[in-house]
């Protein structure tokens, strides 16, 4: 009988941004392989508001800083992208939602993944397919839904 392989990550952390409590480089690998579905590198990229929202303008042309940007380079095996977080809005939306830092960090991270994996939630359907798996990979973790009420 063969074993499945476990997939291959190769991660990269960059910290652009000086927000205090950014998740550390071992938390990042935990949340990053709980949501890998195949061989992946990735780039984790920590911003602050002002570099968040000239990507945002850039790339999605929306004129403000959004919580997280994912960038798919290659979706052939291995996948290849960067998931952009911006720090400053990351912890304005924890704080709003009475959510711990942490656990809005690990969804971001995971719902960045989810995207490298090709997954999206521009369609209603396909939106409850990925907060499922989001929720799922989360449980997991031993952190709450993100998308549940209070």
């Amino acid at each position: 009988m063969k074993l499945a392989a476990t997939p291959v990550l190769r991660l990269s952390v960059q910290y652009a941004s000086n927000a205090r409590d950014l998740p550390t480089r071992a938390q990042l690998r935990r949340w990053v392989r709980a949501a890998l579905l195949a061989d992946a590198t990735v780039v984790v990229r920590f911003v602050g508001a002002v570099e968040g929202r000239a990507l945002n303008a850039l790339y999605r042309g929306q004129d403000h800083a959004t919580n997280v940007l994912t960038f798919v380079y290659d979706d052939e095996q291995p996948r290849a992208g960067d998931i952009v977080l911006c720090a400053p809005v990351v912890h304005r939306e924890a704080e709003a939602q009475g959510k711990s830092l942490a656990a809005h960090y690990a969804h971001l991270v995971v719902h960045g993944m989810l995207h490298l994996h090709g997954f999206d939630h521009e369609l209603a359907a396909d939106a409850a397919i990925m907060e499922a798996r989001e929720t799922a990979i989360l449980a997991r973790l031993r952190l709450p839904d993100p998308y549940a009420d209070g």
